[in-house]
């Protein structure tokens, strides 16, 4: 290999962490790259005093790493559990970083939305473009509807014309697939990367990149802006290997921009202590307050629906909405629960379809209920968040189930009310006793709308 060839491959090797570079390069050639100072070359799994880490995602926990038979070194070796969705490494492989000349690149940025921002909006943009600025984290904490996908557009275009990178990561392979579209409008005719499990693009890198928090794992020093959308979601939440990805893909002085509606207390607890930057959106953008939660005993549901039934209330609040030409989202605590749901609404002769995490069909079963393709769509917590259907009406059974936490709750009563010309939604929680997590989600958007009538009124 000679440099002109090393040269070429850069925009294919330079800010990657553990890329196949054994499907670009010989060992030969990925042995010249490291004499000449263009690769580092790390474990893939170190080993430790106390145990092993994966050096890929971070993970330390013993229970991760296993034996394997390993063709290279001959023998069993350790790899990483964690992260084998990305590949298996093991304890004889190697982990690869282009550390040679890097591309720096000017785009061409042309932003085409004409929209207009609210006030909430105007602010919170301002602030993104000065965290930029002033390389600081920021918190961009903005009640469900707020429209914190616009928000970001002038913030990512200040960005990309000083030829930072920018990735744009959530936890949710469907939240990705929503956000696509929108930002391809928006920058018409930039090169822009989308990266999920079984992507064909996720091998690419580009100035502006749209992800799943997993495929960060692949990537080290790549992005000088980080865009963590729903920070606060299942996995990424509770996950640290994560959390350790969107760090080590971020370059030194890169900046981590924080969207929730939801921040956790240890996020609210930065805030309050002056260690992160927040800036608040407690309106949405038509101006009209969150539609706030009721609550509706129902008794034993689980027992009627054992016995093919679901509880009168809920038909009724079902049936009363579709009279009125509404569509319902009706969430429910497992997959079990929503084909046993489903199939009792088709019985009772209802348009009705389910929708789940294992569902391949669903992006499409989505789409056809946005386009009144269905009446009714029961689903799981998949569709929590990241997704927008006007004047639907959501309701939840079984809202004392564990998997309700307050964040998802709040998040599935923001599902309700988003369109402007039907911003009155109704939210309904089906229960069999009332949690914790109930009241605290009910709080927590009465809070969000007396804060934006205080507001409201200061002006």
């Amino acid at each position: 290999m000679n440099m002109n060839k090393a040269m070429e491959l850069r925009p294919q090797l330079q800010s990657r962490h553990h890329l196949p570079f054994e499907c670009l390069c010989s060992s030969y050639e990925l042995e010249w790259l490291e004499e000449q100072g263009l690769i580092k070359r790390t474990s893939a799994i170190e080993k430790r005093a106390n145990g092993y880490k994966c050096n890929r995602c971070g993970v330390s926990v013993r229970r991760q790493f296993a034996l394997t038979p390993c063709e290279k070194c001959q023998k069993d070796c350790v790899y990483c559990r964690s992260c084998i969705m990305m590949g298996k490494v093991t304890a004889c492989s190697s982990l690869y970083e282009w550390i040679g000349p890097q591309i720096e690149e000017t785009c061409q940025v042309e932003l085409t939305w004409q929209g207009e921002l609210s006030n909430g909006q105007k602010r919170a943009s301002k602030k993104l473009i000065e965290s930029i600025k002033n390389n600081t984290d920021l918190l961009v904490w903005a009640v469900c509807g707020a429209g914190k996908t616009e928000v970001l557009f002038h913030g990512i275009e200040y960005a990309l014309s000083r030829g930072m990178n920018v990735c744009i990561a959530t936890p949710r392979t469907d939240v990705v697939l929503e956000l696509e579209p929108r930002i391809r409008q928006v920058f018409k005719g930039l090169n822009i990367a989308v990266l999920y499990g079984g992507s064909p693009q996720r091998f690419q890198i580009a100035p502006l990149m749209i992800a799943t928090t997993h495929q960060l794992i692949r990537y080290k020093n790549a992005f000088d802006v980080i865009i963590i959308d729903e920070v606060d979601a299942f996995p990424y939440s509770i996950d640290e290997s994560l959390q350790f990805a969107v760090q080590k893909a971020i370059r030194k002085n890169g900046i981590k921009i924080y969207l929730s509606a939801t921040p956790s207390k240890q996020m609210k607890s930065d805030v309050f202590r002056g260690q992160l930057e927040a800036v608040k959106i407690p309106l949405r953008f038509h101006q009209q307050p969150l539609p706030v939660p009721t609550f509706q005993w129902i008794g034993q549901w689980k027992k009627r629906l054992e016995k093919k039934q679901l509880p009168p209330t809920v038909v009724e609040w079902i049936e009363k909405h579709i009279k009125n030409r509404r569509r319902i989202l009706l969430f429910v605590p497992s997959i079990s629960i929503m084909k046993k749901t489903t199939n009792i609404l088709r019985e009772l002769h209802m348009n009705v379809e389910g929708v789940s995490a294992d569902d391949k069909d669903r992006k499409q079963k989505v789409k056809q209920f946005r386009e009144h393709g269905y009446d009714v769509l029961v689903t799981t917590t998949i569709l929590e968040r990241g997704v927008t259907i006007q004047n639907v009406q959501v309701g939840v059974l079984g809202a004392e189930s564990t998997i309700f936490t307050e964040s998802a709750l709040v998040q599935i009563a923001g599902r309700a009310g988003r369109h402007p010309e039907y911003s009155q939604g109704d939210v309904l929680f089906f229960h069999f006793g009332l949690t914790r997590s109930m009241k605290q989600a009910k709080k927590h958007i009465v809070q969000m709308n007396h804060t934006a009538l205080r507001e409201f009124s200061e002006k």
